[in-house]
């Protein structure tokens, strides 16, 4: 069994349904049980997103009007795969239904005047569901033996609205009931990532680019042989080639080197994805829905390899804190009281510096700043810098051999470094730049440790 995620690109119209139809039979046919996890159709989130903030603010005709530009899209892609007069009953009524539970969430949130995140999820993973409908009933159009599920009748979460967690001893028999039988039957399961519920039944998601980690925790309830993320790109790369053109395909890299290039800024992989698959050993393979003819990126457990830095990845939009205080000389528990307040407010830290008196550190949680500064001001001086970026340099035994960081700091001797974070992690050494100068910044590392590698 393996489990094919195709994103937003990858079914962004009815000509890449198409292919995603096609590379899921060759799977079938192949023997590989597949289960399929769908995003929604590129845009269409953002759009539903859109369409709630217009009905919060009282303007349901502009909110109405963005289920109407839904609509439109997923009716277009209907009639180019299905052709007119083909589109099914049970299809035209399954989308009707979807975009009326629509409307009525967005003439709810106008009228009340409040949009929850319980709400927000209701509507922004509407998507999904449309989206996978269309891509299933291609594939029974075209003789693939199929089944359509709800992600929601197995994916069961807590009830953190917006990023919900998957409650995993009542997720596995769920998976089971409604999997197993499916898959004993050869078919193909076409479900939706993004989406679950909760253990009352109310819809959940687990955040943005949440479809890879649902079709991870799907691999892990199955105990699937590999989780193939199909994407837009030929897998992991040492930057991104939107940044630098120069950039290469990995062909290898370990979970570890994965986890940290995803939360630091490789968009090709969501951060979440890598955490069920490490726990149970099962491969992720990175692949080109466009290129599919492309190896792609194997992520397993261990990786054989002589190169010590492998990518260097950028993380923007981040906000940086500097706390200073002489309480800290010579205390104890002041820092503890200090991540006390981030507990609080249930904000991540990503990087952390410190000296004796002062203490920096990154975030990119910012909903309650204003609190959250307040708070610390009662500690410490508190100085925030928003508009800043985290550059890593991403390899391996950082620590047993010297020279990398030297090289790091030749290759950006004129950019203003803000912070330096290194030592914790064997394979990372971060740095903090303006947002202005990050792209330079990875440039220029790119440049040194794989350009000037090459010559």
């Amino acid at each position: 069994m393996i489990v094919m995620k195709f994103g937003g690109t990858s079914v962004g119209s009815a000509a890449r349904m198409k292919q995603v139809v096609d590379l899921v039979s060759t799977a079938h046919k192949a023997g590989k049980k597949p289960v399929v996890v769908l995003s929604a159709m590129s845009g269409i989130t953002n759009l539903l997103i859109a369409g709630a903030v217009a009905a919060v603010k009282r303007d349901l005709t502009k909110a109405l009007s963005s289920i109407d530009e839904a609509e439109k899209k997923h009716h277009d892609a209907a009639l180019e795969l299905f052709g007119s007069g083909q589109v099914t009953d049970r299809l035209a009524k399954d989308i009707s239904e979807k975009l009326e539970e629509l409307r009525i969430l967005y003439k709810g949130v106008s009228y009340l005047g409040e949009l929850s995140k319980r709400s927000l999820d209701a509507i922004s993973g509407m998507g999904e569901q449309l989206s996978s409908r269309l891509v299933a009933e291609l594939a029974s159009k075209q003789g693939l033996p199929n089944c359509w599920l709800d992600a929601r009748e197995f994916i069961i979460t807590d009830d953190n609205f917006g990023s919900a967690k998957p409650l995993w001893n009542k997720l596995y028999p769920e998976a089971s009931r409604h999997l197993s039988p499916q898959l004993e039957q050869n078919k193909v399961v076409f479900t939706q990532g993004f989406i679950g519920r909760t253990t009352d039944g109310i819809t959940t998601t687990l955040g943005r680019g949440g479809s890879d980690y649902s079709a991870s925790i799907i691999g892990v309830a199955i105990d699937a042989e590999e989780i193939q993320i199909w994407t837009d790109v030929d897998g992991m790369m040492s930057a991104d080639p939107r940044v630098v053109k120069e950039a290469l395909v990995l062909p290898e890299v370990s979970f570890q080197e994965a986890s940290e290039l995803a939360y630091f800024g490789a968009k090709v992989l969501h951060p979440m994805t890598i955490r069920p698959a490490v726990e149970k050993d099962i491969p992720v393979r990175i692949l080109n829905t466009l290129n599919p003819l492309s190896p792609g990126t194997l992520i397993k457990s261990h990786v054989q390899c002589n190169e010590q830095v492998r990518a260097v990845a950028a993380k923007k939009n981040i906000t940086a804190i500097y706390l200073s205080s002489p309480n800290m000389l010579m205390s104890h528990g002041y820092l503890a009281k200090v991540f006390e307040i981030f507990n609080r407010y249930r904000v991540p830290v990503d990087l952390i510096s410190t000296s004796e008196v002062s203490i920096a550190l990154t975030i990119d949680n910012c909903e309650q700043l204003d609190e959250l500064h307040m708070d610390l001001a009662n500690y410490a001086e508190v100085v925030i810098h928003k508009d800043v970026a985290i550059v890593s340099v991403v390899g391996r035994q950082f620590r047993e051999k010297s020279g990398i960081a030297g090289r790091i700091f030749k290759a950006l001797d004129d950019i203003n470094v803000l912070m330096i974070s290194g030592g914790a992690s064997d394979i990372n050494l971060s740095l903090v730049v303006s947002t202005a100068q990050a792209d330079q910044a990875v440039r220029q590392l790119h440049n040194e440790f794989f350009v000037c590698t090459k010559r």
